[in-house]
């Protein structure tokens, strides 16, 4: 049992390490990786979301329309700016009595903005109706529930953001930002509060297709069409890339690799010792067997599938942890995501320990003498 649990808790320290990363990562995409968006153009450069440039001339917009199969062209539009809740707020007070009495202070947040016309390429497909009416209306937001705190604001209280009053209409699940609060917005709204964007560059462009089973075949035609001037990512193209382009970070890797570093010394130790001390506690047996004509071989390989039987049920129990920790850091809406990849990396990683830590014990076998049972 404690070479099981041992195995569980290494197995949970790297999952639940490296799914917080990946988390934090997807909270940053998620906007493109929920949106309805079948391909999305950026520069030619740009290796991920986050990766190199990723803005393109508005000039693209009307040559994307030159393929057939497109029928929305939207550009990913975001801003920034101070927020500070305006609830139980006395103006007559400085900021220093406002802070003593825990009043909610001015934060920079980010802004998303999306389309409110129904089916708009930019909304993202877990919004549910009432929240794009609900955001239609001027002058509204959402905030996610992770920021409910942070801004100090609720579903329809008030707030400023950069000195104009808005409304918080809605609250979003599963937009965690662990920089910045994230606020979403209409674009229309971002337009009456001055900060449309009207220059000659916009973000990656979000198209739709009418038929997205033909977004691999498209994003190759529209790359022929760009000659260069472009790249058109599929959605799952860009998410993968964006999830290996957290793989990247020399301090992300420099964490994890600490974590996997830690969590196999703690695997092979506790599982040695504990594999060694179930063989020394059944010694006698072992030399029963090996009187009646057993050899060492067949007894290596008894100890063996032992191990690869602990390893197994060390996988189980480590993925089981790791769910209810997930479960638990939904409830508390922090993502921990757990790619298929990932586990099946994490699992043959503890089955490895555990027939290390197997072959370490064999040679404890050798005490098996028969004539120890004469003594």
């Amino acid at each position: 049992m404690a070479a099981v649990m041992a195995l569980a808790l290494s197995g949970l320290l790297v999952l639940a390490m490296t799914g917080v990363f990946i988390g934090i990562g997807k909270g940053f995409t998620a906007t493109i990786e929920r949106s309805s968006a079948d391909i999305i153009i950026m520069q030619p450069g740009a290796t991920s979301l986050m990766g190199g440039p990723s803005g393109v001339p508005r000039r693209f917009i009307p040559l994307a329309y030159r393929n057939p199969q497109v029928i929305e062209v939207q550009p990913l539009d975001g801003a920034g700016g101070s927020f500070q809740s305006v609830k139980n707020v006395d103006p007559t007070m400085s900021q220093a009595e406002r802070a003593r009495q825990g009043a909610p202070k001015q934060e920079f947040v980010q802004a998303s903005i999306i389309d409110t016309t129904p089916g708009a390429v930019t909304i993202p497909t877990d919004y549910s109706q009432d929240l794009v009416d609900a955001l239609r209306q001027p002058y509204t937001i959402a905030i996610d529930e992770t920021a409910v705190t942070k801004l100090g604001v609720r579903l329809g209280d008030k707030a400023l953001y950069n000195g104009q009053t808005v409304t918080v209409v809605g609250i979003t699940r599963g937009y965690p930002n662990m920089m910045q609060a994230n606020i979403v917005m209409s674009r229309d709204t971002l337009r009456m509060l001055g900060q449309a964007d009207t220059g000659p560059r916009v973000g990656p462009l979000m198209i739709k297709l009418r038929d997205p089973a033909q977004a691999q075949l498209v994003a190759a035609q529209l790359n022929a069409l760009g000659d260069g001037q472009w790249k058109a990512w599929t959605r799952q193209e860009l998410a993968d890339a964006n999830a290996g382009a957290m793989f990247e970070e020399g301090i992300l890797v420099i964490i994890i690799g600490g974590c996997v570093v830690l969590g196999t010394i703690i695997g092979v130790a506790i599982t040695w010792q504990t594999l060694r001390g179930a063989i020394m506690a059944n010694i006698k047996e072992f030399a029963s067997l090996r009187a009646l004509g057993v050899g060492m071989g067949s007894l290596n390989r008894i100890v063996m599938e032992l191990s690869f039987w602990v390893g197994l049920v060390g996988v189980a129990a480590a993925i089981g942890l790791t769910l209810l920790v997930q479960m638990f850091a939904m409830a508390n809406a922090v993502i921990i995501a757990l790619p298929p990849v990932l586990l099946i990396i994490v699992g043959g990683g503890l089955v490895l320990i555990a027939v290390v830590s197997g072959a370490l014990s064999l040679g404890i076998l050798k005490n098996s003498q028969p004539a120890d049972l004469l003594r």
